[in-house]
């Protein structure tokens, strides 16, 4: 009888042990604390999360260090190849009136980039600005110097043609050194490069601002570089509420896919230009900062630029002006004058 007695204690005892357990364990989850603080900063509301340079929504957490890619903008190298996946292009003048892009990818990963070509130093700065690494196939003597004394993280075709970069058979030279992204992260990872540093977010419009944005309706403009091979249009689509980009009188496409670029932003800054020496290589002030104009929603405004950590940002009323979220291109020009609305 005695044996029972203990034997129900003891049951009795690792019963009320469970109960107790199971009290405190409810009590544990009782003062977790809330999504969103503490150990838990990201809240449902916060998700999806959004691209850096697109403003693009996404259900992934961006964790990719943006790539910055000098692409060949002569006529012998169009139609070109990851033009249409890249989140910013700056197109800026090289030698003569001759311009090539500076094509930076952050969402978006094209299977191959191309042609390459050769790199500038106010192509290196812009680069730097978002913490890109940058992908080039030669150099001038400036560029040389930077690139050589480590100012920027880089993969340059001089020293990998034929291993990284490939030529491609349809083109001839310079017009026809490619590159894949796989390679640029193979010889990334060779160079011990991090690819997870991601870049700083550009400020974007939600829906309710873009609805109401201002402005002076432009329809279509055209950027004049003196050559009008390297004459740019940009034509507002009403079905896609993009801009659609030409080249002297034909449609920017993509080699791969023939799809055109369609873009939310168009950015058109005037700097000063000098050119240095008998190659008729430039020196550009992509520091002092000037007018613009930014096209958006087929509207037009005039705005400032300013040079804000390496980045050309617009600026109105000394407020850093949101862009619509999507595809933003960049050209820099000499003069404002270049620039007219067309009929």
């Amino acid at each position: 009888m005695f044996f029972v007695q203990r034997k129900w204690i003891a049951t009795l005892f690792v019963v009320l042990l469970f109960l107790v357990g199971c009290r405190n364990e409810e009590e544990v989850t009782k003062v977790e604390p809330p999504v969103g603080s503490g150990d838990n900063p990201v809240s449902e509301e916060e998700v999806p999360f959004k691209f850096p340079l697109t403003g693009i929504e996404t259900d992934m957490e961006p964790n990719d260090r943006s790539v910055a890619v000098i692409i060949n903008n002569h006529p012998q190298a169009r139609p070109q190849s990851g033009l249409l996946q890249a989140d910013l292009v700056y197109e800026i003048l090289a030698e003569g009136n001759v311009t090539r892009f500076l094509a930076i990818y952050a969402s978006e990963k094209p299977e191959v980039v191309g042609p390459v070509r050769s790199a500038r130093d106010y192509y290196i700065d812009i680069a730097k600005g978002y913490d890109s690494l940058f992908i080039a196939h030669g150099y001038s003597p400036i560029a040389k110097q930077m690139l050589d004394s480590g100012y920027i993280d880089h993969l340059n075709g001089i020293q990998y043609d034929g291993t990284l970069f490939k030529r491609a058979s349809f083109r001839v030279a310079p017009h026809n050194s490619y590159i894949t992204f796989e390679n640029i992260k193979k010889g990334a990872e060779s160079k011990n490069y991090n690819l997870n540093q991601v870049p700083p977010s550009l400020l974007f419009l939600d829906k309710e601002e873009i609805e109401v944005l201002p402005g002076v309706e432009a329809g279509a403009v055209m950027v004049s570089y003196g050559n009008s091979s390297f004459d740019v249009q940009y034509i507002f689509s009403h079905a896609d509420f993009k801009y659609q980009r030409s080249s002297a009188g034909a449609v920017t496409v993509d080699f791969e896919t023939e799809d055109a670029i369609l873009l939310d932003n168009i950015l058109i800054v005037e700097a000063e230009h000098k050119v240095l020496d008998h190659a008729g290589r430039r020196e550009i002030d992509i520091v002092s900062g000037g007018r613009g104009y930014l096209l958006q929603q087929g509207k037009l405004n005039e705005v400032e630029w300013k040079n804000v950590d390496g980045r050309i940002s617009a600026f109105s009323n000394e407020n850093e002006v949101k862009l619509v979220p999507g595809k933003t291109w960049i050209n820099i020009v000499p003069s404002l004058e270049q620039v007219s609305m067309l009929d």
